[in-house]
């Protein structure tokens, strides 16, 4: 599958979504320099291009009652890399799951976790990470500040 050529505009209108994904449709079009119509066209084919590939919200961890926030490092055993996919899929299922990333490197996982207090946490990485019989290892590293510009 081929990209489309970003242009600067395209740059731009990611830009400025980026920054705020509810930005109105005119004041997109304005801050780039075109017509509603046209930004309203190129926004479109930026997400039927795959450029966009979706549209979140971010919500304030301590809203939902899981103000501590954690990055786990794990390790999986040489002989269960097949369950690769399987520990994937288990990840997406857990709440306290924020997102996770499969790494190459010393590591082959870090799960950025969300929970309600240091207990919460302990009993997550213990019993939902650490007992897989596929994990040969895990470190957990607190998140003291976590920037959303990136």
């Amino acid at each position: 599958m081929s990209r489309r050529t970003l242009d600067d505009v395209d740059r731009r209108l990611l830009e400025l979504l980026r920054a705020d994904g509810r930005r109105p449709n005119n004041q997109l079009a304005a801050a780039v320099g075109v017509s509603p119509s046209t930004c309203l066209a190129r926004v479109r084919a930026l997400v039927a291009d795959g450029v966009i590939t979706r549209f979140t919200v971010d919500v304030d961890p301590e809203v939902l009652g899981r103000p501590l926030q954690a990055l786990v490092s794990v390790r999986i055993r040489p002989g269960a890399r097949h369950q690769l996919t399987a520990f994937s899929d288990q990840l997406r299922g857990l709440p306290e799951v924020a997102q996770f990333f499969y790494l190459a490197g010393a590591e082959d996982f870090v799960v950025h976790v969300r929970a309600r207090d240091t207990a919460h946490l302990r009993d997550f990485v213990t019993d939902r990470i650490s007992t897989q019989p596929m994990v040969a290892a895990t470190n957990t590293s607190l998140i003291f500040e976590h920037d959303h510009s990136g």
